[in-house]
């Protein structure tokens, strides 16, 4: 906590002089730089906790930055993420702070997107046809925004997913992740698999949910990150051997999880906190099946 303080400290520091001097340009360079080493050091940290506990300093930084510069897309965007990071990462949020957070990191994404490219402001508000048709003259420069999009709406439909007009909007996530996959399906090691697998575990099957494809997906996404994102295990667990009442697959992965090298290099965060996952998992099984 000493570094990372240390370090925030240092970085608002020079943030504070840059913003004295008017340098608009560095202080860009200097947030996106410092974003990227945070970002790194997050994704390598081996202590959840430890984590969710530093980040709400790091949000009021952004957002401190957003208030001078509310339209940068790259800025708006990593603020999104982390707040998305937060909602998974703190485990004493309140539903209702969970529903406020994923609402933040959404209305931000939706923001960033609108200033990408025209064409997708307000794309959760747009007819299906027409929302279809932008997506599929998407182009690859628009890649990273919409998937980045996608995974903030997913976030939010999770969060929401008692409420039938979240649900309803399954169906545009779900229309980004398959554009991501057929343009590019390695894409982030093959994370927009492992969406829609989940969105296809979200529904049962009596409602329209394809197990099958999830099952698909999920065994694709394991490819992709080559067996070593150990969160795809457990979401495949969560979702769909839960879902499908298969207690030996879930309790398969779940073991291996247990079981894994968690230290990867940008994983080593989500592997740990999916190994706690696991152990929740586990053993809440016996009340579950």
């Amino acid at each position: 906590m000493i570094d990372l303080m240390a370090q925030l400290q240092k970085s608002i520091f020079i943030l504070l002089f840059l913003f004295t001097n008017g340098c608009s340009y560095l202080m860009t360079s200097a947030t996106e730089g410092f974003s990227d080493n945070l970002k790194y050091a997050i994704l390598n940290q081996n202590d959840p906790q430890f984590v969710a506990e530093a980040l709400p300093a790091y949000l009021l930084l952004q957002e401190s930055l957003l208030v001078k510069d509310p339209d940068n897309e790259a800025l708006l965007m990593s603020t999104a993420n982390l707040y998305s990071s937060y909602n998974t990462l703190a485990d004493n949020l309140e539903p209702v702070q969970k529903q406020r957070f994923s609402q933040k990191a959404f209305d931000l994404a939706l923001r960033a997107a609108c200033l990408h490219k025209q064409d997708f402001c307000a794309l959760n508000t747009k007819r299906y046809e027409a929302f279809t048709q932008i997506i599929q003259h998407s182009n690859l420069d628009d890649l990273e925004v919409i998937y980045d999009l996608a995974a903030r709406w997913v976030g939010w439909i999770q969060v929401n997913q008692t409420d039938w007009n979240a649900i309803a909007q399954i169906a545009q996530v779900k229309y980004i992740m398959n554009h991501v996959i057929t343009v590019q399906g390695e894409y982030k090691q093959g994370e927009a698999y492992l969406y829609s697998a989940i969105m296809e575990s979200i529904v049962p099957p009596a409602l329209g949910g394809k197990p099958d494809l999830a099952k698909r997906n999920f065994e694709k996404a394991l490819q992709l990150s080559e067996h070593k994102n150990l969160m795809v295990y457990v979401l495949y667990a969560k979702h769909y051997a839960r879902m499908m009442f298969d207690r030996d697959l879930h309790d398969k992965l779940l073991n291996k999880v247990k079981n894994a090298q968690a230290a990867q290099d940008k994983l080593t965060l989500s592997n740990t906190l999916a190994q706690q996952m696991a152990t929740k998992l586990l053993e809440s099984a016996d009340d579950y099946f």
